[in-house]
């Protein structure tokens, strides 16, 4: 490694080595020989003079590159593409003469582009299942355990574990769902030419039209796409980037508000993310626990989400059937929104592979506001002895404030159940009072609709991926 060179952290810390991958050179000039054999094979099958042999030749050199070769030769022209038409060339002598037969530079980029987005999009499709996955088992397993609810981050009526681990899993399958429509809606640029009239292509098959519609759904076909744009300039539409980013935008909007809620759960020990053995969670303070993954998770779900903007200004200033201001900042911003959402959905899978959960915490939190949230219901069997609703409204009301203030002011605890059993007129005696401390009586449906949206909304996706289910994520820093 040559530590006197910057590096990107996506490469170096967060992306995974098959993201890294799918956008490393190799990944693209590869693609780049397969797009240049589907076009002189479908031309080939059009009936031009095009041989067996060529195209064997240019199969036979389909991934051994000489990268050395073509980046002396783009010193030269100053033109990747044809740099790498003229290394192909140099290993395929016979073939040289069809290589790049009637394209421009855009047959090979933004095809190629085109099918990496593809494939980038079912690695992030395979990682987000496999967190809805994770965050369902947390869901099943913690449905009843009741807990404070909180609005406004202040206590509210209670919920539990597993019902609020279900917002997070709902967003997630929000953002499953529109990648699946975006990614199954991803098609080739096709053989289109200069100004994507494939008039170069029209010159070829000497008028043939039909023709130059077959080569377009043929090389489509040869590189396992359905189909091509139905029109465009030199160039795709650009808003298909804007689209793609979007949905990476999305999940990690999702994530970021997963991390939030952990981050806030650890700072009320009631859930922590994992914490390793010999972790350190502070330079100064050893005792920290700091949540480290979550933490990050929101800070590259900050990058992805401003990275959105990149594409969209990107689209917005094209000019007329292509203009070249999109090149630099495409090879940055889609290539480092993937990389940095598989890094987000890396942390997310461990951390809800993780999860630690102190229910007596849990517990302690909600039975110490727990008589705040059930003075309706102390209201009700107040009345049903013979009380007088107004009057008891008013008794717990007047108890409910000096409670409180004991609480605020005096940092005691919430002693409203004593006040109100000691309160001769109040008909409820403490045995009754202490009836109505049962949490589950205050969570509602909340077991039952986890487990209803787990049956009937997430375990038949989950079973659409069975064989791909149960992906772990090692954090290496």
């Amino acid at each position: 490694m040559d530590n006197s060179k910057y590096e990107s952290p996506l490469s170096g810390r967060y992306a995974s080595k098959e993201m890294q991958y799918i956008f490393s050179p190799e990944k693209k000039f590869r693609t780049w020989r397969r797009l240049w054999i589907a076009l002189a094979s479908a031309q080939k099958e059009l009936g031009l003079p095009i041989t067996d042999e060529q195209i064997e030749e240019l199969k036979a050199h389909a991934d051994d590159i000489n990268f050395e070769i073509a980046k002396e030769r783009e010193k030269e022209v100053r033109h990747d593409v044809m740099s790498h038409v003229y290394a192909y060339g140099a290993q395929c002598p016979n073939a040289k003469g069809i290589i790049h037969l009637g394209a421009t530079s855009c047959y090979v980029g933004d095809n190629t582009d085109l099918l990496l987005m593809k494939e980038a999009l079912e690695l992030i499709e395979i990682k987000l299942v496999n967190c809805i996955r994770a965050l369902s088992d947390f869901a099943e397993k913690y449905k009843d355990l009741p807990m404070l609810g909180f609005t406004h981050f202040q206590p509210a009526q209670p919920t539990t574990l597993g019902k609020r681990a279900t917002l997070w899993i709902w967003e997630f399958m929000m953002d499953l769902e529109d990648l699946r429509y975006v990614k199954n809606g991803i098609r080739l640029l096709g053989s289109k030419g200069t100004t994507g009239t494939q008039a170069s292509f029209l010159e070829l098959f000497e008028g043939d039209h039909e023709k130059c519609k077959a080569l377009d759904n043929r090389i489509a076909q040869l590189m396992n796409i359905d189909g091509v744009y139905p029109v465009s300039g030199q160039t795709y539409s650009r808003k298909i980037d804007t689209r793609v980013l979007e949905i990476l935008a999305g999940i990690a909007a999702s994530a970021h508000k997963f991390s939030n809620d952990i981050r806030l759960l650890q700072h009320l020990k009631e859930v922590e993310e994992p914490f390793e053995k010999s972790q350190i969670g502070s330079s100064a303070m050893a005792y920290k626990r700091n949540p480290m993954r979550s933490e990050r998770i929101a800070s590259l779900s900050r990058f992805v989400m401003a990275d959105t903007f990149n594409p969209m200004i990107t689209s917005a200033s094209q000019w007329f059937e292509r203009t070249l201001d999109d090149s630099a900042n495409k090879r940055l911003s889609v290539a480092e929104g993937f990389l940095a959402t598989d890094g987000i959905l890396d942390l997310v899978l461990n951390v809800s592979d993780g999860l630690v959960v102190y229910p007596k915490i849990i517990n302690k939190h909600l039975m110490a506001e727990l008589p705040f949230m059930a003075s309706e219901n102390l209201l009700m069997d107040a009345v049903k002895k013979g009380g007088d609703r107004q009057e008891l409204h008013e008794k717990i009301r007047e108890k409910s404030m000096e409670a409180g203030r004991n609480v605020k002011e005096n940092g005691k605890e919430n002693n409203l159940l004593e006040l109100l059993a000691a309160d001769g007129e109040f008909p409820l005696n403490k045995e009754d009072l202490e009836k109505a401390m049962n949490p589950a009586l205050y969570t509602g449906r909340a077991k039952e609709q986890t487990e209803e949206f787990l049956e009937e909304c997430v375990r038949p996706v989950l079973k659409e991926y069975e064989g791909k289910l149960g992906m772990k994520a090692k954090i290496e820093v």
